[in-house]
C-alpha cells in the first residue's frame, strides 16, 4: 500500500523508508532530494515550497497507484514551507520485486512528480529571488 503526503515538517527519512520494506520486495530504491546551494554559477541560500496540497495529494496518489498497480510499493513526501541548506525537500521511493524495475521506476517517479504536481519554490538567491516548479 502506498504512502504519499506533503509535509510541513522535516522528513524523517528513515521512518519513510521502513514503510517501503517487505517480504515479496528485493530491491528498494530511494531518492532524497536536498536544497542545495549553487545551481551553476547562482548561489542559493533557502528554499520556501507551497503546494496546492489537495490536487498535490490526488496527483501523487495516481502517481503512486500506476506503479503499484504493477506490484510495486511506493512512497513519496514532499516538503512545503521555509528550507535551509541541506534540509531534505523531497523522499520518493520504490520497493519491488528487482532492483532494476524500482531503480526505473523511482526515476520515473521523481521525473513525474517535478513535471505534474503542483508544487512551486521560491528560492533565495545572493541576488535575487526566483520561482520555479510545476508551470
Amino acid at each position: 500500500m502506498h504512502y504519499v503526503a506533503i509535509a510541513a515538517q522535516p522528513l524523517d527519512v528513515q521512518a519513510l523508508y521502513e514503510k517501503l520494506k517487505a517480504p515479496q520486495f528485493g530491491g528498494i530504491v530511494t531518492f532524497v532530494g536536498t536544497v542545495r546551494q549553487w545551481t551553476a554559477d547562482v548561489e542559493t541560500h533557502a528554499i520556501e515550497y507551497t503546494a496546492y496540497t489537495e490536487m498535490a495529494l490526488k496527483e501523487l496518489t495516481k502517481l503512486a497507484t500506476t506503479i503499484e498497480a504493477q506490484g510495486a510499493n511506493v512512497v513519496i513526501v514532499h516538503r512545503v514551507g521555509h528550507l535551509a541548506l541541506t534540509d531534505e525537500a523531497v523522499f520518493v521511493g520504490v520497493a519491488a520485486a528487482h532492483r532494476g524495475d524500482a531503480f526505473k521506476w523511482c526515476e520515473y517517479l521523481i521525473n513525474a512528480v517535478k513535471q505534474q504536481v503542483p508544487i512551486w519554490k521560491k528560492e533565495f538567491d545572493t541576488d535575487k529571488i526566483r520561482w520555479g516548479g510545476l508551470e
